[in-house]
């Protein structure tokens, strides 16, 4: 990902730094400067901190060592012999009459001050090592601010000037990028999927290029209504080259997303919620994608789940933004019927859902409509098959009629009539759907939940 995503204040401020740094203080002024923009980066602040107000502590002029009169003592030399002890009191004695003025002792003091200063500077670079393995810790797998802390260490650092022909250079779109970063060979655009078993070789892997090349080329083989199993196979091949390269960026997130929906539209919800687990991590990591579209694919899972904790958790820490988006509110309004038990409107949510929230809701909707044939049975005698068809929102009389079938509701008081004048006999309906409803939908099974 190019550096130009990141905020202008925050660039010009680095460049402001790095413009103050002396030798005295380079050191200790990149490492306070990483530290800063790690917290900032782990804190979700780079966009809003004020960086022009931003002022590192290495950066500011070091204070003249003064003598405070008479309240600091000279150090007293140890001594264990009567002699030594004499001859102590007779300095002290004579550093009373010290004159306050005397230029030479004001610089032995100033020099005394700056070898504490550089015992101090050294310890800082001994423990360089360890702030830069937690700030790699806080950044990790994200490519916009692995390259920038790069830029910031190689721009004005003399031991990394020039070119080392063991390290090559650093992949923009490989986070944390290292001479051990494996860069593929393979020039071949589709190839199958094959769980690892060993060490990845990189005549076996596609760089970037080609894998850019190989998910528009997936695209369109799709848009051509392809086999599911052959673009499954493919996508996790590709993802698997993504992976084993430690490539963390745009391409990334839409082979995700690609493959999420596909998962979705195909009633696939292992790859699905392999693909929403994913799409989280790199979401959190700042990578730009369709945020909002599955936010709101992982509110109706939540409420497939029926796992009211978590799903108020998730809702309380969305942000004003995402609430906004209109699949959001969609999933939110969802959530709502659902809580006052609001069927009418559940169902128009569901015939009005965006995106691919249709394919999701499938998987929970024939429990709600389950669920609202009990209300109704509860309220009404009879029940004609077409008012069921319209309020439980089927495809049509047919479809209503199967999924009573299914779920062994079969007390018609015209069962030989045509389904457009089909009754149902509600209070023995009501023995039949409330006992389906125990035997299928009490527990709710995800495969591949995360």
């Amino acid at each position: 990902m190019s550096s130009d995503t990141w905020p202008q204040p925050l660039k010009e401020w680095v460049a402001k730094c790095l413009g103050q740094m002396t030798d005295a203080n380079r050191a200790e002024a990149q490492a306070e400067l990483r530290q800063v923009i790690a917290d900032a980066f782990t804190a979700k602040a780079l966009w809003t901190t004020d960086w022009a107000g931003v002022q590192l502590q290495s950066l500011l002029p070091k204070p003249t060592p003064v003598v405070n009169g008479l309240k600091r003592k000279i150090a007293e030399p140890s001594a264990t012999s009567k002699k030594a002890k004499k001859s102590s009191i007779q300095k002290s004695t004579s550093a009373s009459t010290w004159d306050l003025g005397d230029q030479a002792a004001l610089n032995r003091r100033a020099e005394r001050f700056q070898r504490e200063h550089e015992i101090e500077r050294q310890k800082n670079l001994r423990s360089q090592q360890q702030q830069q393995s937690k700030q790699g810790a806080a950044l990790k797998a994200n490519p916009q601010g692995a390259h920038l802390l790069n830029r910031i260490w190689r721009a004005d650092s003399p031991s990394t000037h020039g070119s080392n022909p063991d390290d090559p250079e650093a992949d923009p779109n490989v986070p944390n990028w290292d001479r051990h970063t494996i860069v593929g060979t393979n020039r071949e655009l589709f190839k199958d999927y094959l769980r690892l078993t060993s060490e990845p070789k990189p005549e076996m892997i596609r760089p970037y290029s080609v894998l850019q090349q190989t998910y528009t080329a997936l695209k369109q083989r799709w848009h051509d209504k392809c086999s599911y199993d052959w673009i499954c196979n493919q996508l996790k091949s590709l993802r698997q080259d993504l992976t084993v390269q430690r490539i963390k960026n745009e391409l990334t997130v839409l082979v995700y997303e690609m493959h999420g929906r596909i998962a979705l539209e195909t009633a696939d919800m292992v790859e699905y919620n392999q693909c929403q687990a994913a799409l989280k991590n790199l979401y959190e990591l700042g990578i730009p994608g369709h945020v909002e579209e599955f936010t709101a694919y992982r509110i109706l899972m939540l409420l497939h789940g029926r796992n009211k904790s978590e799903l108020n958790l998730y809702v309380g820490q969305l942000t004003p933004k995402q609430k906004a988006a209109e699949p959001v509110q969609h999933a939110l309004r969802v959530q709502r019927a659902l809580s006052i038990g609001n069927y009418r409107a559940l169902f128009k949510l569901y015939i009005d859902a965006p995106n691919m929230g249709g394919y999701i809701m499938d998987h929970f909707i024939d429990r709600e409509r389950a669920k609202a044939l009990m209300i109704m049975c509860k309220a009404y005698r009879a029940l004609s098959l077409r008012f069921i068809y319209d309020e439980l929102a089927f495809d049509s009389l047919g479809h209503a009629r199967e999924f009573l079938a299914v779920h062994g509701v079969s007390a018609f008081t015209n069962p030989n009539h045509p389904d457009t004048e089909k009754t149902l006999d509600c209070k023995n309906a009501f023995q039949m759907i409330s006992q389906a409803y125990e035997e299928k939908y009490r527990r709710v099974q995800i495969r591949g939940a995360v």
